[in-house]
């Protein structure tokens, strides 16, 4: 069911800062390419709020009917230390350090970055190529940019030509940038580099006698530079130009600048249509940093062992956390945060496992497609996921009170609500159900029944003390009960 032409989503592109209406280049097709982590450490929170904003953006598309081919790449060479084209590669750094093979590295923290990545419920991408699985890729390209006349070699190294390629286009259209202003905000040359401005960043580098990884080109033995692999990936396996790449905020610049101008001078044509930039989540109200101590892994907070929370939070929990932002601003993660949304995810799927339960009647107190229209509204305004989940709770208020006797529904709009509710929360928002899913479920039931079924002799013996006492000590802990015409019901929050 193709979805999709019955809604015009709207997405907020990066370079023309605005939002516009979102049209494939092939109807019904979308070619996706997000730049995938370095794989040197364990995944970083913030790489991974990022990797999950394009996952939602992936189930929507594909929620809407669209064949969508989403690339996300493995950086295992390249990369170096300070995002530009001195210092070293920091796989190979790591491998020094540790005494091991760089490939070692590699699948250490990419088998890493896959278990974290499962645990948060991510859809696999279409394709996810390697920087090292397309080294003859990358050399093609830069002798077609050294024969457009866009780049030099000197001395085994080949650097791309800012300065000339900007003459006939813009570098810096997507940052908001100018080369005049680069070129004046830059420390001049030390003499003892092998480019010709500040500005050109490299293609190929020569490697030093004790750089560990290399391979052989025309011009030395040596590796391609890290914007490279991104523009080699992304074309071979979505065409010179394709719908959507995206990325974290700090990659605008020079990381997809510099693969705009590799694209335009190699291909002559404008590679993306939509940049997608996701905004940054920080801790306690500061930017995370390993250096700084201010940092925490997603496996610490799975299992509480961390100086940062009050105690463990679930995957799905986490998410939930991070889908109450919207992808372009920024998020802080506290304690406080992420229990607030503990309390709003069980209220959330307490709702959903109420609807089986629920009784039909002959009218409905709830326009439930005009509801679902207005979720639809939420994603098509450039995913906004907040407001979506603000809906979802509309729909958990009116639950609640068909739950309660308070409202009533059709068996046919009953149908409708849990076939949307289960499509927005986890098909799109990609939750899971922890409340059905956990092991430990079965038992809490059990046995806040049984407290209820003490508090109900108690009452009965006239012992009020014994029942307050049994639903404070109960309500102290997060679970309330509520007494109805039919009994006692308890609700977790």
């Amino acid at each position: 069911m193709s979805l999709y032409k019955d809604q015009e989503l709207k997405i907020y592109n990066s370079i023309t800062g605005k939002k516009e209406v979102f049209k494939p280049i092939n109807e019904g097709h979308i070619g996706m390419y997000v730049c995938g982590p370095t794989v040197y450490s364990n995944v970083h929170l913030g790489n991974v709020r990022t990797f999950m904003s394009f996952d939602m953006i992936f189930r929507y598309f594909k929620h809407l009917g669209y064949k969508v081919r989403y690339v996300r790449n493995i950086t295992d060479a390249g990369h170096l230390e300070n995002d530009a084209d001195e210092g070293e590669d920091r796989i190979a750094k790591k491998a020094r350090l540790e005494q091991i093979e760089p490939m070692e590295v590699v699948q250490m923290y990419t088998v890493d970055f896959h278990n974290i990545l499962n645990k948060f419920n991510f859809l696999p991408p279409s394709i996810e190529p390697t920087a090292t699985g397309h080294i003859i890729e990358q050399i093609e390209i830069i002798k077609e940019i050294l024969e457009k006349g866009f780049a030099y070699e000197v001395n085994g190294s080949v650097y791309f030509d800012v300065l000339k390629f900007n003459k006939t286009n813009h570098y810096g259209k997507l940052s908001g940038r100018n080369v005049e202003d680069l070129i004046h905000n830059t420390r001049a040359l030390d003499g003892q580099s092998d480019k010709k401005n500040p500005q050109d960043f490299a293609l190929w580098k020569k490697a030093e006698p004790q750089h560990i990884m290399r391979w052989p080109s025309p011009w030395s033995d040596g590796f391609p530079g890290w914007h490279l692999e991104c523009t080699a990936m992304s074309t071979k396996y979505l065409g010179e130009q394709f719908d959507i790449h995206g990325g974290g905020m700090d990659l605008k610049f020079p990381h997809h600048e510099c693969e705009i101008a590799q694209a335009e001078a190699c291909n002559n044509v404008s590679p993306v249509n939509y940049w997608m930039h996701a905004n940054m989540l920080t801790l306690n109200g500061q930017k995370m940093a390993k250096s700084t101590g201010n940092n925490i892994l997603p496996g610490e907070i799975f299992t509480g062992e961390n100086d940062k929370l009050s105690k463990p939070f679930s995957p799905s929990v986490t998410r939930f956390f991070m889908m109450q932002a919207h992808y372009r601003s920024i998020l802080d993660f506290s304690s406080d945060a992420i229990e607030a949304s503990e309390k709003g995810y069980n209220k959330l799927m307490e709702a959903i496992n109420s609807l089986s339960k629920l009784d039909a009647s002959n009218s409905s107190d709830f326009d439930v497609k005009a509801w679902s229209q207005k979720c639809y509204d939420a994603l098509n305004d450039d995913f906004n996921t907040p407001i979506l989940i603000a809906e979802l709770f509309s729909a958990v208020k009116f639950i609640n009170q068909v739950k309660d006797g308070k409202a009533s529904v059709t068996k046919n709009d009953l149908e409708f609500l849990t076939d949307k509710m289960n499509a927005f929360v986890f098909d799109i928002l990609g939750l899971t159900n922890d409340a059905v899913s956990s092991d430990n479920t079965n038992t809490l039931s059990d046995t806040v029944e049984v407290l209820i079924k003490l508090r109900a002799e108690a009452r009965a013996n006239k012992d009020f003390a014994l029942s307050d006492k049994i639903r404070d000590e109960l309500l102290a802990v997060g679970i309330q009960l509520k007494d109805g015409k039919d009994g006692t019901t308890f609700t977790t929050n």
